[in-house]
């Protein structure tokens, strides 16, 4: 792993200069974003918390040491300046700085994206990447944040194409070159590009086997071609790999549960929430380790498993999130664990915050939820009140548009599962016949799906119509 840190020097000869005169806050630079690229903690430096307070410490007025730490806060999607003041001022004092200081135009094009990003222009924030990359190819920072963004819009082709376009730019020998084919291989299997995506995704285990993002695009081809046992044997071998990389641990485990659910091998699933998911959701605290732990208690529940009391602490660690409505991904998993916890008052009072947001809030986010987050949740609620139909006719017209709601392609599955199960349990028969039809299409597009041949057989046995 790059631990040889960039001074002022080595960022100029490289074509991206920094406009400090702290070495110690350039080489701090290049600490926190190699640990958010590598999604991993370096002790050398403290961890990616502490370098970056010890990077905006060597110099309090570096514009891009800003953009970096409120970029994080930004792609975290655990913070917004809504409801954040301290976030709205950090926000503010960057883009201050950068009217008012002797930048480079890319430092300052940096700051105008993460301004854009905080003010709920997602999508426009990416342009102004894209317009970085085109001039500075090896740009990782804008290439991560972009990268990391169109994963949350559900930008599928722009996920893959963002880094095709600058891969013959770069040279083995530059920082953080490996990282590239996780982040290619990832734009490749979300876009249904199987066996290209797995031969990158190894290419980058063979450069760098501790890279979590490569091991968890391959565990994504894996699940996406229905090679459950290959997945566990992969993941169980390489474990002392990718649990390094702290960031991302907690997901690889999640997909780890979710091979042994499409087995039919839930005691396994549960293990791995009660050892890894459930713990690791509970001590971080980070939004992508909640949604994790909500999806996989859901998906258990789906699969009539009774998971018990475990549903409480993952509420208790979505509770300061329910107003947040950053991502409507974020919040229907949110909603999840109200639901799952039987916390009927508190889900109440989220689905009126989120029809005040659509109502009065701006943005992207604003606009996906209006059209799909908030319906989407509103078929949750419906089935857990009982009313299957209602779930059904909510989700089943949004199907193809769930996309816009961002994560992947195994991670938004659950709404695929969510509206089978519905259709099953509503009293209308032509719900019953779309079960049957959904499943043979499940089948179509994953023929080794255990699962699905389970639900068909359920499906049969419940409805001879």
């Amino acid at each position: 792993m790059h631990c040889h840190w960039r001074d002022c020097q080595a960022w100029n000869q490289e074509g991206l200069p920094l406009s400090t005169t702290s070495n110690e806050a350039c080489k701090l630079y290049d600490a926190v974003l190699t640990q958010y690229t590598g999604v991993y903690d370096d002790a050398s430096v403290g961890g990616i918390a502490t370098s970056m307070k010890a990077m905006l410490a060597a110099d309090p007025n570096f514009v891009m040491g800003r953009v970096l730490t409120n970029g994080l806060d930004l792609i975290g999607t655990g913070r917004t300046i809504n409801l954040d003041p301290d976030f709205k001022a950090a926000i503010n004092t960057m883009t201050d700085m950068a009217a008012k200081q002797d930048i480079t135009e890319r430092e300052r094009q940096h700051a105008k994206a993460i301004q854009m990003w905080a003010e709920g222009d997602t999508t426009g924030a990416c342009h102004v990447w894209e317009d970085i990359l085109v001039a500075h190819p090896t740009d990782m920072l804008a290439l991560k944040f972009a990268h990391d963004s169109y994963f949350y819009l559900g930008y599928q082709p722009h996920m893959r194409d963002s880094i095709a376009r600058v891969l013959p730019y770069w040279k083995p020998t530059m920082p953080l070159y490996g990282y590239l084919f996780g982040m290619h291989s990832f734009g490749l299997v979300e876009t249904s590009l199987f066996s290209e995506a797995e031969k990158v995704s190894r290419k980058g285990l063979d450069i760098n086997p501790k890279d979590a993002w490569s091991t968890h695009s391959l565990a994504h081809v894996l699940e996406m071609m229905g090679r459950q046992d290959e997945g566990i044997s992969f993941l169980s071998t390489t474990v002392r790999d990718w649990t390094t990389c702290g960031m991302l641990a907690c997901h690889n485990f999640w997909h780890w549960a979710v091979y042994h659910i499409e087995k039919g091998e839930h005691t396994g699933a549960v293990d791995i929430f009660d050892s890894e998911v459930g713990e690791r959701c509970k001590k971080s605290g980070a939004m992508l380790d909640i949604v994790d732990a909500c999806s996989l208690l859901y998906r258990l529940e789906l699969e009539g498993v009774n998971v018990g009391d475990r549903w409480n602490d993952v509420f208790e660690t979505c509770r300061p999130h329910t107003d947040d409505h950053i991502l409507a991904f974020n919040d229907v998993h949110i909603l999840m664990s109200c639901l799952g916890a039987k916390k009927k008052d508190v889900a109440k009072e989220m689905m009126e915050s989120i029809r005040e947001f659509v109502k009065n809030g701006k943005g992207t986010n604003r606009d996906v939820t209006a059209e799909v987050g908030l319906p989407l949740c509103e078929a949750f609620e419906a089935y857990d009140s009982g009313d299957f139909a209602r779930a059904v006719n909510l989700l089943n017209p949004l199907r193809y548009k769930v996309l816009s709601i961002g994560g992947s392609n195994a991670q938004r599955d659950v709404f695929n599962l969510f509206l089978i199960n519905a259709a099953l349990k509503s009293e209308d028969k032509m719900h019953h016949k779309l079960a049957r039809c959904l499943l043979a299409e499940r089948k179509c597009l994953k023929e080794n799906a255990p699962m699905t041949d389970r639900l068909t057989e359920r499906a049969m046995a419940l409805h001879a119509d």
